[in-house]
């Protein structure tokens, strides 16, 4: 069914949407552009179809600093399935191989998750968004054509085992960007000797965000839309600045504010060397990011068009 066509706003923040699984990323940011009638949206980091949970959406100026998440570390919870190889190394792959489970203590388990911890190379999934000459490697693959991957140094910095039920092991793991749970769950399998491959996947948090009471399925985004109308959705989202809301701040003036908007740099007591600083002017708006340039003083790097 096409969608009806709706006027568009220069409205800006951060919603912590919450994705239901057979969803691409692509179709929530869609989704939840349509329903705030936003001019420009954009989300920080794929998840699979097959993968539910954290995605945050930066909406209008938010888009501006959508990188800080995209570079974040993230935390998933997984569900493999020991004893099967798959095509996508996940469930919605065709079953490639079967092989018996071996009878484990959790101290053979541990032995096994260890070897994941730490600093390990990875090496992408031809089911990945990862492009070779402009084309994802899924789109290759779905074609039967595979080509060589260079292994990633990705980092794991928690690998914990949450559950064991006869063939399904439940995880969760906190890791680096860049790392494919499919590929780790797949290496795990293989280290096993008996294959295995992800049933469930969620993420529980991005960078600074995690799922909670803020977080908004696709369904209560509609609810509320269609009881309270729009203001009620605004209301949920955070600052454009909420990504980066640990880096240092900065206040200036009106004077000091006027001229560093039209991209004068100014000058500020105690500027940090060598790290952007979030500005803000006497109201406490939110005015973009800046750093110190070569003669101290406070220049602007990345400024909003409007102020929060």
């Amino acid at each position: 069914m096409q969608q009806i066509k709706r006027p568009r706003r220069p409205i800006d923040g951060i919603l912590l949407f919450d994705k239901p699984q057979g969803m691409s990323s692509n179709q929530a940011l869609q989704r939840v552009k349509y329903l705030y009638q936003a001019e420009k949206a954009g989300h920080t980091g794929s998840l699979d179809p097959l993968a539910t949970g954290l995605l945050p959406i930066c909406l209008g100026e938010a888009t501006k600093y959508s990188q800080h998440l995209l570079e974040a570390n993230k935390v998933y919870r997984t569900t493999m399935r020991l004893g099967q190889k798959t095509t996508t190394a996940d469930a919605e792959g065709e079953i490639i191989q079967e092989r018996d489970v071996p009878a484990l203590s959790l101290a053979d388990i541990e032995k096994v998750l260890a070897q994941f911890r730490g600093t390990i190379q990875q090496v992408p999934s031809m089911y990945s968004a990862l492009k070779k000459d402009g084309k994802p490697l899924y789109e290759l693959a779905r074609k039967g054509i595979e080509v060589a991957r260079e292994p990633r140094t990705i980092q794991i910095y928690r690998l914990e085992l949450l559950r064991v039920e006869s063939l399904y092991w439940e995880l969760e793991v906190a890791c680096s960007k860049g790392t494919y749970i499919r590929n780790l769950v797949e290496d795990i399998g293989d280290v096993l000797g008996c294959g295995a491959h992800v049933s469930e996947l969620r993420r529980i948090a991005t960078g600074c965000f995690s799922l909670d009471a803020q977080s908004m399925t696709l369904n209560g985004l509609q609810a509320l839309e269609q009881q309270q109308g729009l203001t009620a959705l605004d209301a949920l989202l955070l600052p454009p600045w909420a990504a980066i809301a640990n880096k240092p701040k900065v206040t200036l003036t009106g004077h000091s504010a006027y001229y560093l908007l039209h991209g004068n740099p100014v000058q500020v007591s105690h500027l940090p060397h060598n790290e952007d600083v979030l500005i803000f002017d006497e109201q406490q708006r939110f005015l973009g990011l800046g750093c110190m340039n070569d003669d101290g003083l406070l220049a602007p790097k990345r400024l909003l068009k409007t102020a929060y």
